[in-house]
């Protein structure tokens, strides 16, 4: 099929509602519900966003337990204006490390934003409520799912990297730790043996995947380490590491090391099976 056998006002419905956050599947379901065949769709779709017909499947992009995020494929991927280069990819568990998911400008305007609401980190406890954990040290706030225009502006470009709708995503975190402070390893997965599972996944289901993004270079360490594959990301400026899993995935466990000089700042976006309801 070629490009001028596609209609203008098809190409930007495509373009739109795939900026929108919905994925690739929900278009081409959509499409074939307006009487487009399947395979009509797939190359329609194809190259109006300018990818490759194979990456483009006629399933409904979700398992049993709902969606899965994509995991960006590199060596790059470009986002809107956002040419985001993928410096690392583990496969077990799913790791990559993301240069220039944010800019200068947006790094420094999150900081700036969420200063006046900076209180004690806190975590999620059994009935889904947040408290206070002492193997968290940092302070932090969240933000509101797109309750500023630069916050949906980062959301909006998350979702377009990991095909996930905006709605899927928990509200962004700002973490501010000084020299010594840290986050002992974890996992961001619920665990179904904890009392309270099932009210902290009423609100959207299984987290599934985390995105956390540098705001600054600390002067040093303060990276994101994975213990059971010896490895540490560095926390660079406007970079971020994105990490999947599924629920009891071990090698998912991670710690925010302790900065020794200067200070850290990060974002942290958790995604979610399902849409999210606060």
């Amino acid at each position: 099929m070629k490009d001028h056998t596609i209609r203008p006002e098809l190409r930007e419905w495509i373009l739109t509602t795939t900026r929108d956050g919905h994925s690739n599947q929900d278009v081409l379901r959509l499409m074939k519900e307006a009487g487009y065949s399947g395979e009509q769709s797939r190359h329609i779709v194809a190259r109006v966003l300018k990818i490759p017909v194979a990456t483009l499947t006629l399933g409904t992009g979700k398992r049993p337990n709902g969606r899965r995020t994509r995991h960006p494929a590199p060596p790059l991927q470009v986002i809107g204006d956002r040419a985001v280069r993928v410096t690392l990819s583990v496969d077990t568990p799913v790791i990559r490390v993301l240069e220039g998911l944010l800019s200068d400008q947006e790094c420094d305007e999150l900081i700036a934003q969420s200063k006046p609401r900076l209180q004690r980190s806190l975590t999620v406890d059994v009935d889904g409520r947040h408290q206070t954990d002492e193997r968290r040290t940092s302070q932090g706030m969240f933000f509101r799912n797109g309750e500023t225009p630069l916050v949906q502006r980062i959301e909006q470009r998350i979702a377009s990297l990991l095909d996930m709708p905006t709605d899927h995503g928990e509200g962004l975190q700002i973490l501010h730790y000084l020299p010594g402070q840290a986050y002992e390893p974890h996992y961001d997965w619920f665990d179904p043996d904890q009392p309270g599972f099932e009210a902290v996944t009423a609100k959207g289901g299984q987290r599934i995947a985390s995105v956390i993004m540098y705001l600054n270079t600390p002067e040093a360490d303060g990276g994101t380490h994975f213990p059971a594959l010896g490895l540490t990301v560095t926390a660079m400026r406007g970079s971020a590491v994105y990490f999947a899993y599924e629920t009891g995935e071990e090698a998912s466990l991670h710690a925010g090391l302790p900065v020794t000089r200067g200070e850290k700042w990060i974002a942290t976006k958790w995604l979610r099976e399902r849409p999210f309801r606060p």
